[in-house]
């Protein structure tokens, strides 16, 4: 468990945060200014924070009131840029190497052939950077921040450079780092749909302070705590695949419940995460008849929360987990919804994108 407190001021901005990261990737989400990449550069070492400690049990980055201040080199981080960085000049087997050439002799590490399995990579081995795709360069660019032996992997918004068809390709191999690396990744984004789909912890930034940290289905889920703003809001349920249908729709059991989506390309049994955005579901007072959708789902509203335009944000709970619900403020009134209404919650099938839907990995949502 790595922990994370630090104070630093600049020119109109302090950032002052406290947070931990255990094994998993731990998510700093929030918009943009909020801190996450002032966190993860005072953590590789690139930023000296005015006052703070960075450690994991006896293992100390920094710590002012000791005087410590670790050195980057010396702190054993593997760090995954937006782009993938790699040497031109080297093929990717090289680039490989150069990360292993930093591995201390004694620390454990892992095996190339291992991580050249986990990544995919096998084909690309004698390839130039400038040969691949922007996908491949960053599965490449994790492959030589593994082989380093770190203690620590930092991701700032590694996604961010690629068009949706290298972050659809690129995502199940992160899915795969959290649930196979048995070492703290700290993740920077401000993609509610990459929180959602990889975190086993969220960090909620707002401002430079941590206002919410936890398992991603309650941070994610929290009315109170919507870091990326409320048009981006959504909860995180978990789910199982029960069938495949020939019209071309898969079951899911949500908590016992049914829900239908657009195929997915999971065998039956398989377990999922599924990110249900706030501006998707409506809300009924009894079970409405005659509609197109398919997933209803009964609750009961556990708050309601308004802004200061005229939107609303309904947290229900139901028996597939917590569901949050943008609606209007009239809606709200004309509903009579207060705590402790029961509600249905309505939800399209077409409206879950493949990007919201991942593994749910051996974390769940509840680690």
């Amino acid at each position: 468990m790595l922990e994370i407190a630090i104070r630093h001021d600049f020119p109109g901005f302090t950032l002052d945060a406290t947070l931990s990261a255990p094994p998993g990737i731990t998510a700093l989400f929030g918009r943009s200014g909020s801190g996450k990449t002032t966190i993860v550069n005072a953590v590789a070492g690139l930023l000296m924070p005015d006052e703070g400690r960075i450690a994991a049990g006896d293992w100390v980055l920094l710590d002012t009131a000791r005087g410590i201040r670790l050195k980057p080199h010396r702190r054993r981080l593997g760090y995954i840029f937006q782009e993938g960085r790699l040497f031109p000049h080297l093929t990717v087997r090289q680039n490989l190497r150069y990360g292993a050439w930093f591995a201390p002799k004694d620390a454990p590490r892992e095996k190339t052939g291992r991580v050249v399995e986990l990544l995919g990579i096998g084909h690309l081995l004698e390839r130039r950077p400038g040969a691949l795709s922007g996908g491949e360069k960053q599965r490449v660019s994790i492959g030589r921040a593994l082989l380093s032996a770190p203690r620590l992997i930092l991701a700032d918004e590694p996604l961010a450079a690629l068009d949706e068809a290298r972050k659809a390709e690129i995502l199940p191999y992160f899915e795969r780092l959290r649930d196979e690396v048995n070492i703290p990744i700290l993740y920077v984004s401000h993609s509610a749909s990459e929180v959602a789909r990889l975190a086993t912890t969220v960090a909620a930034l707002e401002e430079g302070r941590v206002v919410a940290q936890g398992p991603a289905a309650e941070v994610l889920g929290n009315p109170a705590v919507l870091p990326a703003g409320a048009r981006e809001a959504g909860a995180v349920l978990s789910a199982t695949i029960t069938a495949h249908h020939a019209d071309g729709l898969t079951e899911l059991s949500a908590g016992g419940l049914p829900l239908f989506l657009p195929r997915v390309d999971q065998p039956e049994g398989h377990a999922l995460r599924l990110r249900i955005a706030a501006h998707d579901v409506i809300l009924s007072r009894s079970r409405p008849e005659g509609l197109s959708a398919l997933n209803i789902l009964p609750g009961v509203v556990q708050e309601v929360r308004g802004g200061a335009g005229p939107d609303a944000m309904v947290a229900l709970d139901t028996q597939a987990g917590r569901l949050l619900s943008r609606i209007t403020q009239r809606s709200v009134g004309r509903l009579d919804l207060s705590e402790g209404t029961e509600v249905q919650a309505i939800i399209k099938s077409v409206s879950v994108a493949p990007s919201d839907i991942g593994a749910q990995g051996r974390h769940g949502t509840e680690a």
